[in-house]
């Protein structure tokens, strides 16, 4: 068995681990170790933002994993894509970049989180990134991520947008800006054509850094530690085992699965399931795995009367020269996610901040690419920001290769159905709107006759999908919180030397897709591991509906 010794150890080389690897290890005073069970992103399938469903489907790029049977879904079995390799799940995500709403963070600090309020992660999100259309108040112009807005070429967007618009709903300028509630373009990870994946912002830059180690292709199996002192970590590559000793911390940047899968094989989580499992406690944590948040959402699919979807594009040849332009010259079709638009409305009267997320395709399609509609037709992709369902990651053994537990527990709140409920009929009124008159076709999803209740509940329980969104399953909290696992430093509680880095502390689940909120837990906990003071806070104001207790827009 070799033995290596650093400042620091770093696991998982995703959203979050390349932040901190980067931040760690570019003043050059600390040496850095990152530890990847995944290999090279260098993969045209990964680079090419177009192609993003197929990645995800790939053993190379992602763990595999699929979850227990979800009775609120009527026993479905959902699978759990989590990036595998550099970069992530940011190498195979929907490269959309929402940060949430302000008053998300506002919530974390009330709910333990002191010191992770809107004023005081604005300033993160800025250093983070490099907005193509420019900074200004609440964008950042000199950041690693690039991000950019979408063209909206295609008519359909303008359809979608002008729709919620007539129907009441307000059109903003900046989804990640002033205003979140209302309609509007979707930012995207991408920079000069390409996925801008975490990998590509933070590693590449680091990669030629000589207190930066980065090992692929190596298992993170258990944290070591010396009485409640972590000191290490031991993994395995290519059927050898390897000790990683940690100077200074050892940080867990795995994600909200393996995050607390790691924690829980190393002895520290919920004694009892520990004990019966035959494996040590060293730290007795309740909270580990528990707290399990997701989106859950559906494609309300129409289809085009108008040939202008991107139906066309799907076949060989049209793929071919969609795929001949990118590779030429890094542009067309290839060179965007396609969600160009989007946005968050509120379900009902008397609920502060938006509840629902919109992503609008012009394309009847299922994420996975794997569901292709047998002609031209555009969807939105519906689903609630804040459902209080709560699920849970554990151990099925002892055996690091052995891939845990995963239960969402979906709609098991009576108020999800509520909600679900709203998604459908708020997005068919906007789809019933002049704006789609000269496009709109059948309702290919959930269906016209699809209206009472009954009706909806059952189309949810068979069509509803996971936005891939795991977070929250070992959450950030005060002292006072028996199921906190992190402190707002992300050090795990009761022990020394020890952090988690990644969605995985988030307290509760934000407004939107969470690869831009990971990457700013990365850059403000990277101050915090390296004792650097923060930014001063923001003073930026934020769009709440004035009227928001007595009308729903």
């Amino acid at each position: 068995m070799s033995e290596e010794t650093f400042d620091f150890v770093v696991v998982g080389a995703g959203s979050a681990g390349c932040v901190v690897a980067n931040r760690l290890s570019e003043d050059g005073r600390h040496s850095v170790l990152l530890l990847e069970y995944g290999g090279t992103d260098r993969s045209l399938y990964v680079r090419m933002p177009a192609a993003l469903s197929i990645p995800m489907n790939m053993k190379r790029f992602d763990w595999g994993y699929v979850g227990e049977p979800e009775p609120g879904l009527g026993g479905r079995v959902l699978r759990v894509p989590r990036g595998k390799g550099l970069g992530g799940s940011s190498s195979i995500n929907g490269l959309v970049y929402v940060r949430g709403h302000a008053l998300d963070f506002d919530r974390w600090e009330e709910e333990g989180a002191r010191g992770w309020a809107y004023r005081d992660v604005l300033p993160y999100f800025r250093r983070a990134e490099t907005r193509r259309e420019g900074a200004d108040y609440y964008r950042g112009g000199e950041g690693p991520l690039s991000t950019r807005a979408g063209d909206v070429r295609n008519p359909l967007y303008a359809a979608f947008m002008e729709a919620g618009r007539q129907a009441g709903y307000a059109v903003s300028d900046d989804l990640n800006g002033f205003r979140q509630e209302g309609l509007g373009r979707l930012d995207m990870t991408v920079r000069d054509g390409v996925r801008c994946s975490a990998s590509l912002a933070y590693l590449a830059p680091a990669a030629g850094r000589r207190n930066l180690s980065v090992v692929t292709h190596s298992r993170a199996e258990k944290v070591l530690f010396e009485g409640r002192r972590a000191v290490g970590v031991r993994h395995s590559r290519g059927g050898t085992s390897h000790v990683a000793n940690a100077r200074r911390e050892v940080v867990l940047c795995a994600g909200a699965i393996n995050s607390p899968q790691l924690l829980m094989l190393s002895g520290v989580g919920p004694a009892s399931d520990l004990r019966a499992l035959g494996i040590d406690v060293v730290g007795d944590l309740p909270g580990v795995g528990a707290n399990l948040q997701d989106h859950l959402e559906f494609y309300f699919q129409v289809e085009s009367k108008s040939p202008i979807t991107l139906y066309s594009k799907t076949g060989l040849l049209g793929r071919g020269l969609v795929g001949a332009q990118w590779l030429l010259n890094r542009s067309g079709d290839g060179a965007t996610n396609q969600f160009e638009a989007g946005g968050f409305i509120r379900s009902r009267a008397g609920v502060r901040f938006p509840d629902i997320q919109f992503h609008f395709l012009p394309l009847a399609v299922s994420y996975d690419g794997k569901k292709l509609a047998e002609g031209h037709g555009f969807q939105a992709h519906v689903g609630p920001m804040r459902s209080k369902s709560r699920g849970r990651v554990g151990l099925r053994s002892a055996d690091p290769a052995a891939a845990p537990n995963i239960f969402f527990d979906y709609m098991s709140h009576p108020d999800d159905w509520a909600e679900m409920r709203a998604c459908v009929r708020l997005t068919r009124e906007i789809f019933a709107q002049k704006a789609f008159d000269p496009h709109r076709g059948r309702e290919i999803a959930p269906g016209a006759g699809v209206t009472d209740d009954e009706a909806i509940d059952d189309f949810v329980r068979r069509r509803a999908e996971s936005a891939y969104h795991a977070s929250c399953t070992c959450k950030m909290g005060g002292d006072g919180d028996p199921m906190a696992v992190v402190d707002p430093q992300g050090r795990v509680r009761g022990l020394d030397a020890l952090r988690v880095v990644d969605a995985s502390i988030m307290p509760s689940i934000t407004n939107g897709n969470l690869n831009a909120p990971t990457i700013m837990i990365g850059e403000k906990l990277a101050d915090s591991i390296l004792g650097r003071p923060p930014p001063p806070p923001s003073n930026a104001p934020f769009h709440v509906a004035p009227d928001w207790e007595t009308r729903q827009r």
